[in-house]
């Protein structure tokens, strides 16, 4: 690569992180879209802007011709409202409750170190040969606590290639791109998705008051992009990142303890194993018999996805990473009494300050611009404008996709970006047929794939090769990035095409579509 193709490309990625870095606090941001919701809300009530449009009367059930005005929240009634719902409009917020909780089970199966041992004894296990696919694939499943992907897998990555005669950054590149590209992707629910349900569900409302997004809403297609995404990772690793890097001539070495679980760690991991088979026959015993205290009336498998315990999602997943990490703190001696317990829930609770700051004013922003009734006008001429000119349909979703993709470059926030975006397109793409569930996982296909496009692996990279700059290291992750964007996309329009469910009662298409 010449010296003037690297400066450009250097360059260029430089004014994207200087654009990025430049952008407020995502809170800051709120603020300023809530102060512009307040202003224009008064401005377009004065100019008698409004809609007429069929939807349904939530009090007689039918459908009827509707018309909704702006309501100026600069009236004597907006200003009222500013100052009463504050709160309300907070504790009321969807993603808020259900996120913390969730984060009070896995935050503490994190903090005694138990998903950093999983990680560990995962890829320390695997077969030479498989290497890659473990890696990438332990990189998507440790969505479930992102913290621990990043600290523990991430440079675990590298030190494997090392030790196995592979460049390391190889080894970091395939580790990064499971966790950062394929962040949205799990076997397992966990608190990422009760996040994006919660804020789905605030958008969905602006179009129907009683639409709720559960949190296995995008399941069934996430199980699937695990595989995906683990194979269009090993796939560009070992066909394009590491034959481009070529022979490793750093002088890195391998230290031994960062190989190595540690007799501690493995008795944590066999009491966290026993706790989980106790956890999940005791669910087992509430859902499966046809009296099951969990379960749903309707017969077969419906029984268990119309049920108690799938609307209890949220709280078994906490029961179950907090019984496990309670084990593992237990037989790892990290834990020796519920004062320990309790400490490391505050810590998981503590790391959360800044997203509670920003949930206060994202809350404001959903519930300002409800009232206003801007997002129901938004969403009806959107939907109208996209009527008119003949995007739907597949071409709609991957433009969706291509916008998300192109604004996570610059907002790095997966839960700012859809606070901002969900009240706008989701109501919309309800309004041309589509489920809050299929944008939710369109957004996702896009918010996830450019994660790679980030400066942050330069700090894990510098310890193997200093020579490298921004441009060099983050140009080793741009064919994950591509690879993964259109493949995953691809995998939607097959869905799209055939019809298939998203995850338990969640279609692609409202009822009538």
């Amino acid at each position: 690569m010449s010296e003037k193709v690297k400066k450009k490309k250097l360059t260029l990625l430089d004014r994207v992180e200087k654009v990025g870095n430049a952008l407020p606090h995502p809170a800051t941001i709120f603020l300023i879209l809530s102060a512009v919701i307040v202003v224009l809300s008064a401005i377009l009530s004065a100019a008698g802007v409004s809609v007429t449009y069929e939807g349904i009367n939530r009090t007689t059930n039918t459908v009827e011709e509707m018309t909704v005005t702006v309501q100026s929240l600069l009236s004597r009634e907006g200003v009222q409202y500013l100052f009463k719902s504050a709160v309300t409009n907070f504790t009321g917020f969807a993603p808020l409750g259900t996120v913390l909780v969730a984060l009070l089970g896995v935050g503490l199966a994190e903090g005694t170190g138990l998903i950093g041992s999983l990680l560990k004894k995962l890829v320390m296990s695997t077969p030479k040969r498989l290497i890659t696919v473990v890696v990438v694939l332990a990189g998507v499943l440790s969505s479930i606590a992102s913290d621990a992907g990043y600290v523990v897998l991430i440079p675990l990555g590298a030190i494997i290639f090392l030790s196995m005669g592979r460049h390391p950054i190889a080894g970091l590149a395939a580790a990064f791109a499971g966790v950062s590209g394929g962040f949205s992707a799990n076997v397992m629910v966990g608190p990422t998705d009760s996040l994006l349900a919660g804020l789905t569900t605030e958008g969905a409302k602006l179009a129907d008051p009683n639409y709720v997004v559960e949190m296995t809403g995008n399941w069934w297609f996430l199980i699937a992009s695990t595989v995906l995404i683990t194979v269009i990772g090993t796939i560009v690793t070992e066909k394009i990142v590491e034959p481009r890097l070529g022979k490793y001539t750093g002088d890195a070495t391998v230290e031994e303890s960062a190989m190595t679980v540690s007799k501690e760690e493995q008795r944590g991991l066999r009491f966290a194993g026993i706790a989980t088979l106790l956890s999940v026959a005791g669910l087992a015993a509430l859902v499966v018999p046809a009296n099951g205290f969990l379960r749903g009336t309707d017969a077969g498998i419906q029984g268990i996805l119309k049920s108690p315990f799938m609307d209890s999602m949220v709280l078994i997943i906490a029961l179950v990473f907090a019984i496990a990490g309670i084990a593992y703190g237990v037989g790892a001696k990290v834990v020796k009494n519920d004062k320990d317990v309790m400490n490391l829930m505050g810590k998981s609770m503590a790391s959360m300050g800044s997203y509670i700051v920003l949930v206060f004013f994202a809350s404001q922003f959903v519930a300002y611009f409800n009232y206003s009734n801007l997002g129901t006008i938004i969403a009806n001429k959107g939907a109208e404008m996209l009527k008119a000119i003949g995007l739907q349909g597949i071409p709609l979703v991957i433009l969706f996709i291509l916008v998300v993709a192109f604004i996570n470059i610059f907002m790095g926030s997966a839960s700012a970006k859809w606070a901002i975006l969900a009240p706008v397109f989701v109501p919309m793409l309800m309004e041309v047929g589509f489920t809050p569930e299929f944008t939710q996982m369109a957004y996702r296909i896009g918010d996830s794939t450019t994660n790679l496009i980030s400066p942050l692996i330069v700090t894990f990279a510098a310890r193997y090769d200093k020579k490298s700059g921004i441009g060099t290291l983050i140009s080793t992750m741009v064919p994950y990035s591509v690879f993964l964007l259109i493949g995953w996309t691809l995998l939607l329009i097959v869905w799209f095409v055939c019809n298939l469910p998203l995850g338990p009662g969640a279609s692609i298409f409202l009822p009538g579509f």
